[in-house]
């Protein structure tokens, strides 16, 4: 079992992020410390029950926790109100209280929708997550952002919860197969872009793979320290958008096929080569992140034209009125919001996807 990191995020209320090897195993034990004994309904998807629910019910049950649980169809396709709504059901029909809690056992899918679900029941109850991608521990299982996605568009309803607790058990990562873990490197690789150059070179140099404990923990760190100063996204936060404008409308527009965190490495490469084609960088930086992308299995373009993408983003959530808020990279660990018209939008996009 290697050496557990710890990292407090200071929102309102405060909890714990712990990250090592063994986390599942012991996670009864670790969430006694936060929580008194409770019925805990584990959320999860059919991919990782198989692997991992029997583990987390046991280490639950030995600790003093009364558990149930529900599972669901993996992948995005799930993450919508049919979903959303048979888990409320559920919830309801196991009787759990406002003393009770939820924990989010899986990707980011699963971290959404048991979040929202949370959030939702008996208006907000509990919940702790248990993520077991790299895409969820670097990224959606802290923040206490939570939603589902609509017809028109990626997340675009949801809730703030902040969680009680977050474990994450990096032997997870040993299962994915590289396509899953190269989706969560790519929003590891977004944080190296908005925190610093040093971090950036660590996936640069193969680190990612071979120290993942200490990457996640860099950019859990960079992440708290955002979201502390700006819980609802009304400023600073905004910038852990990265990539993501140009990234949710590839997504929608492949019907969800092409996964997150591949959708975001061919937006934050797209928005750094047009960012660079206006002027907009104070170094040259597009080559280098897509050589860095390329790396690391993840694409660095898209085949959708520049018009099927910019009317895809149209419905993104940053769109305010008639203009949008876009984050552009200025030179590794530098990035600014730049809001833009609405008409402005398919030149940029056109210029990423020519340079």
């Amino acid at each position: 079992m290697s050496s557990i990191q710890t990292i407090q995020v200071h929102t309102a209320p405060a909890y714990e992020v712990s990250i090592g090897g063994g986390l599942l195993h012991t996670c009864g034990q670790r969430l006694r410390e936060v929580l008194a004994p409770c019925r805990v309904a584990v959320i999860t998807d059919s991919t990782v029950a198989p692997l991992y629910l029997k583990t987390v019910t046991g280490s639950l049950e030995g600790a003093g926790f009364t558990v149930c649980s529900y599972t669901f169809p993996a992948g995005e396709g799930s993450k919508n109100f049919t979903t959303l709504a048979a888990i409320l059901e559920f919830l309801a029909e196991q009787r759990l209280t406002r003393t009770d809690c939820v924990a989010a056992l899986g990707g980011g899918v699963t971290g959404d929708m048991a979040g929202f679900a949370a959030a939702c029941y008996l208006r907000g109850i509990r919940c702790v997550q248990l993520p077991t991608t790299l895409l969820s521990a670097v990224d959606s299982s802290v923040g206490g952002k939570t939603a589902i996605d609509l017809a028109a568009g990626k997340n675009l309803a949801g809730a703030f919860l902040q969680p009680t607790a977050v474990l994450c058990d990096t032997d997870c990562l040993r299962s994915l197969p590289a396509e899953v873990f190269a989706d969560g490197a790519a929003e590891a690789i977004k944080t190296g872009v908005l925190d610093d150059e040093s971090l950036f070179a660590l996936f640069e140099d193969g680190t990612l793979t071979a120290a993942p404990e200490e990457v996640i923990a860099r950019c859990i760190r960079y992440k708290a320290g955002v979201v502390e100063r700006d819980e609802k996204e009304q400023g600073e936060r905004k910038l852990l958008n990265l990539g993501h404008t140009v990234g949710h409308a590839i997504e929608k527009c492949s019907g969800y096929a092409i996964p997150h965190g591949h959708a975001v490495a061919a937006g934050l490469a797209i928005i750094a080569r047009s960012a660079e084609a206006l002027g907009w960088t104070e170094d040259p930086i597009a080559a280098r992140i897509a050589a860095c992308l390329a790396k690391n299995g993840l694409p660095t373009g898209s085949e959708y034209s520049a018009e099927t993408l910019a009317e895809a983003a149209l419905a993104d959530k940053k769109r305010s009125g008639g203009d949008i808020t876009l984050v552009i990279p200025k030179k590794i660990g530098v990035c600014e919001l730049k809001k833009v018209p609405v008409a402005d939008l398919l030149p940029i996009i056109r210029a990423g996807l020519e340079g």
